[in-house]
């Protein structure tokens, strides 16, 4: 008689988890030192002040290692000025990953701007610098690396196209909030870098954003487009600044070009403050659990470790939305659809980690195809005069295949191996019954 540990839970078999999870999906780890922090900024009434800002900008500054930083209320925000600040206006293009959230390119579409998109590897998930320099056109101002779902991008290999070209380099680490290159911080080798820190990203601190940058111009013009209490202005209500010293942008002090606020509630800034103290330790743990779940289903058919080999010198930072690549022909043909299926079964306790895919592939969506944002009777992407850079299905193959190729992996907060062996566990045992599945 075959055991029902032996029989997919899918089948009527046993579940291969069985322990309670416990905390080690619990995110983010908020202290009384949280609490106090942010507390102390509502007692004294300085949720729209900047001192508190101010000096976590300072403290993100010397921590990712770079001469400035300014939060923002949401990542999408920093996107946006961060295009802005270099020189993306109407009619000129970007270059973008179409594997992505929509956040990482979609402000373009406002600033006037079309959004050329570019594949993705396979094996990274991240933009393919084959699929970069033949899209760079007269008007092509910035491209956009994601460094998806953790995973730096191969920056040695876009930045000489960028340079090449005269192209800026925006860096998106939403995902990949301390992940190394190389050794080398991801956010520290573009001209400029943005992202969220939403509470569900690894550096999570409420619904903020953050942007960095070695470039003292590029700073100020972000600072001119939303900040209008810290061009030099005098307020009331703030100490003022007297950063903006470009005499382009002087004559509009006072008010923001953008005609955007982008200043964070100062609770966010506190408890940014605080998380950052502890980050490094807390995604060490994290990149501990994640390495330990993979070297578990190391050499098992049909699943791949979506993360650098260990003697690269590339970590994935905190493993945001950590994936797995599915190679469906070690497997018989299984579709992933079907092992996804069948691995929720094995873990009852968290059937929500394995989904197949990941985001849908931006390049198909018809914001980018028939939308008209500023209502001017055509698409806003080639609203403009932009040369018409829209692409329909098939252009892109490698991300429209992502539902076939990735698939949704646990996202462990604690090195907890007794546990994190059961849901290694769990994706072996459904990998390893395939044949039962199709």
């Amino acid at each position: 008689m075959t055991s029902t540990t032996e029989v997919l839970a899918l089948q009527g078999g046993a579940p291969a988890v069985t322990k309670e999870a416990g905390d080690i999906f619990a995110w983010p780890i908020v202290t009384t030192e949280d609490e106090e922090a942010v507390l102390e900024v509502l007692r004294r009434g300085a949720m729209s002040g900047n001192d508190v800002s101010k000096a976590f900008e300072a403290e993100f500054a010397a921590w990712i290692g770079l001469k400035h930083a300014l939060t923002y209320p949401n990542g999408t925000e920093s996107l946006r000025a961060a295009m802005w600040a270099c020189g993306v206006g109407a009619g000129d293009e970007i270059i973008c990953p179409s594997m992505t959230y929509w956040a990482s390119c979609t402000s373009a579409l406002s600033l006037g701007a079309a959004v050329n998109f570019a594949d993705i590897d396979p094996e990274t998930l991240c933009i393919d610098p084959k699929d970069i320099e033949h899209r760079i056109g007269p008007r092509t101002k910035a491209i956009v690396v994601v460094h998806y779902a953790g995973y730096p991008a191969p920056m040695d290999a876009i930045m000489p196209i960028a340079r090449k070209h005269g192209v800026l380099v925006i860096e998106d680490v939403s995902h990949a909030h301390g992940a190394l290159y190389k050794g080398r911080m991801v956010g520290t080798f573009g001209d400029i870098a943005a992202m969220s820190m939403m509470a569900g990203k690894s550096f999570a601190i409420g619904e903020a954003g953050m942007m960095a940058t070695n470039n003292g111009a590029l700073y100020e013009r972000c600072i001119s487009y939303g900040f209008y209490e810290r061009t030099g202005v005098a307020s009331r209500f703030n100490a003022p600044d007297s950063q903006i010293t470009m005499e382009e942008l002087k004559p509009f002090a006072g008010v923001p070009l953008g005609g955007f606020k982008h200043r964070l509630n100062q609770t966010c800034a506190a408890m940014g403050r605080v998380q950052l103290k502890y980050y490094d330790a807390r995604t060490a743990e994290i990149q501990s659990a994640m390495n330990r779940f993979w070297d578990l289903l190391d050499g098992v058919p049909g699943l791949r470790a979506h993360r650098p080999a260990k003697d690269s010198g590339s970590t994935m930072g905190g493993w945001y939305s950590p994936r797995g690549l599915y190679r469906a022909e070690e497997l018989g043909g299984l579709p992933v659809a079907k092992f996804c299926e069948a691995v929720r079964a094995e873990m009852p306790n968290a059937p929500y980690w394995c989904h197949p895919g990941a985001n849908f592939a931006l390049h198909l969506h018809q914001v980018f195809h028939t939308a008209d944002i500023f209502r001017m009777g055509q698409p806003t992407m080639i609203s403009f005069g932009q040369r018409d850079v829209r692409q329909g299905p098939g252009t892109l193959p490698v991300s429209e295949r992502i539902g076939e190729i990735a698939f949704g992996i646990p996202w462990f907060k604690h090195d907890r191996p007794e546990i994190i062996a059961e849901y290694a566990a769990a994706y072996r045992k459904v990998a390893e019954h395939a044949d039962a599945l199709r």
